[in-house]
Order: structure tokens, then sequence, then C-alpha cells
């Protein structure tokens, strides 16, 4: 069952897509699916540098070299629309793009 809050916002999310062109629900969710898979991707990152910190200090299949670290959602996040959205559409998704068969997840 929704709450309030979380009602709320995705009231806003929605309004968000809508105000910046996107009126097509099935849009709207393929565009948040992909960000809640960045985000994911973040998470794993993290996860294993956590588990490097505890060992060796190397990352074990990381998910992201150095060069990438700014697709992360916790630096990805922090970014002005336009710079956000051209790191997306000309680098972000031809990575995610390129993941397929790899085993980084």
């Amino acid at each position: 069952m929704l709450t309030g809050k979380i009602r709320n916002q995705v009231d806003e999310i929605w309004e968000a897509f809508w105000t910046g062109g996107i009126a097509n629900p099935i849009s709207v969710i393929e565009q948040f699916t992909y960000l809640l898979f960045i985000r994911s991707l973040d998470e794993i990152h993290t996860r294993r540098e956590r588990q490097a910190q505890l060992g060796d200090g190397k990352i074990e299949n990381p998910v992201f070299n150095r060069r990438q670290g700014k697709f992360r959602w916790s630096k990805l996040k922090n970014f002005d629309p336009d710079e956000m959205f051209n790191l997306v559409k000309d680098e972000i998704f031809p990575f995610i793009k390129n993941m397929q068969g790899e085993d980084t997840t």
C-alpha cells in the first residue's frame, strides 16, 4: 500500500517527466527504470568497494573503472540537468549497452 509520502514522491517524479516533455506513461516508466538500473550499478560497485577494504584493497570485478566514476549514481545525481542528459545519452547508455555478456553484475 502506498503511503502518503511515497505517493507524493511518485507524483513529483511524474510531474518532472511531464514538464520535461515526456507525457507517455510507458516512456516515463522506461526512463525511470534506466535511472534505477544506474543506481543499482552504483550500489553493487559500492558493496564491492567495501568488500575490498576488508581484504587486499583490490576491487574484484568492478562495475566502473576510474574513468567511468562519473557514471555512478552518487556522482550523476549532482550534475545539472543538461550535463546529466548528455552524459547519460552519450556515455552511460552506450556503457550499459556494452555490458551485455560481461560479468560485471
